[in-house]
């Protein structure tokens, strides 16, 4: 037997959770009661918190990096394990 659940969140997290759902083409209530199953089944529930600083936003020597490996300028190869552990050590 199904049952009604009511929660209060912000009206643009509810809007925003919709507009995902549909995207995808599942009724934002599948995705809640799949939650609710994993949160059920897992007993555990795992929050991330936002960071200010986002990981996935590289800063200008990371960009740099980037571009060099895509142009394969300024690499370094090694044979063995050990030359890279030489290397690295004495950096």
């Amino acid at each position: 037997m199904n049952t009604t659940m009511t929660i209060k969140t912000s009206k643009d997290l509810r809007d925003g959770a919709k507009k995902t759902a549909k995207k995808l083409g599942i009724p934002l209530t599948t995705v809640v009661n799949a939650m609710l199953k994993q949160f059920v089944r897992d007993q555990m529930l795992i929050l991330e918190v936002e960071c200010p600083f986002p990981s996935h936003t590289p800063n200008a020597e990371t960009r740099r990096a980037i571009r060099d490996i895509q142009q394969r300028k300024n690499l370094v190869s090694f044979k063995t394990f050990e030359e890279f552990e030489k290397h690295v050590r004495s950096l």
